[in-house]
């Protein structure tokens, strides 16, 4: 980054406690051990008057409004309700912003503030289940993914409730200094490196113990082994399932078959290596896709993107192209 990128997190009557301190973790902390320039950070209070938040705790923000015209990215950390009407004067500063390139991110109940502004017409969205049907039916021009963790439109970001909020922000440490330096933080905050934004948001149903704990054990081992060629079969083999059960209790816990998880964790571990000068026929062999062609087919569709252009937009110099 040419200048510290600047996040502004909006503090407002009736505040999330959660999400806000969420927020304040990824990026108000220095991180000296990343050896980065981190992000600058502000909290800007969004109306007068006292700012009361969850838990009985009362908090004083420096800032006004007008810092939003500044602001790199924009957080919302919930709203005060998803009935509660949002102060005009934000809802102008957010589309300002937007006009202008800001990123925009929502956690929780926070979407209906962006789609207040506008800023998501025509566009994917998520929050919690309980308000997924109450946005589509108030927005009807935004296409509400009730089950999504996070959805990333590349402007306008958007996290189911809570604890998904945590797994957006990762993802955009991710997007801005790439996976090597998001896993740090991960670590630091003893959290799993990466949840994909596609995953469930609850299962459907409770999972007996000893299953959810053969999966589990399975996807630790695949992730500590994604060079290695595996199949149904030898995964249900390891699990101690059959097929067919597997592939239930996978999509159960992940939100996806077997098989799809491990081409996304292989495509998130050759994101990492590619932030080092491996040459590309390395790094498809350690990420477990066996072929260059294979790993540029995963990343094309994943990520709109090629493994050469990632890596040339982390300015690792190395070897070939993607």
């Amino acid at each position: 980054m040419d200048k510290p990128h600047l996040v502004v997190a909006l503090a407002y009557d009736g505040l999330c406690t959660f999400e806000f301190g969420c927020t304040v973790e990824l990026f108000a902390l220095d991180r000296p051990e990343l050896g980065v320039p981190w992000y600058d950070f502000a909290v800007c209070a969004v109306e007068k008057g006292p700012i009361r938040a969850a838990g009985g705790i009362t908090v004083q923000a420096r800032y006004a409004p007008g810092l939003l015209k500044q602001a790199d990215t924009i957080v919302i950390p919930g709203w005060r309700g998803a009935d509660a009407e949002p102060p005009p004067a934000l809802l102008k500063a957010l589309r300002a912003a937007h006009a202008r390139g800001a990123r925009l991110c929502s956690i929780c109940s926070g979407v209906f503030v962006l789609a207040a502004a506008g800023v998501l017409d025509g566009q994917r969205a998520t929050t919690h289940w309980r308000y997924a049907e109450r946005l589509a039916q108030r927005y009807p021009s935004i296409g509400v993914e009730a089950d999504a963790l996070y959805i990333d439109n590349g402007q306008v970001i958007t996290s189911a409730g809570s604890a998904a909020g945590l797994d957006m922000l990762l993802h955009l440490v991710r997007r801005d200094y790439g996976a090597k330096v998001g896993n740090l933080v991960a670590q630091r905050l003893v959290l799993p490196a990466h949840r994909d934004g596609g995953q469930a948001q609850f299962l459907p149903r409770p999972m007996p113990a000893d299953e959810a704990g053969r999966v589990s054990r399975l996807m630790d081992w695949l992730r500590r082994h994604a060079a290695q060629p595996h199949t149904i079969a030898s995964m249900a083999e390891r699990a101690a399932m059959s097929p067919r059960t597997l592939q239930r209790q996978f999509r159960a816990t992940a939100g996806m078959g077997p098989g799809e998880w491990l081409i996304r964790e292989r495509v998130a571990l050759a994101k990492e290596l590619l932030e080092s000068p491996l040459p590309l026929a390395q790094v498809a062999e350690r990420a477990g896709f066996g072929s260059g062609e294979a790993l540029r087919h995963h990343f094309r569709r994943l990520l709109a993107t090629t493994p050469g252009a990632y890596r040339k937009a982390f300015l690792v110099i190395g070897a070939g192209d993607g």
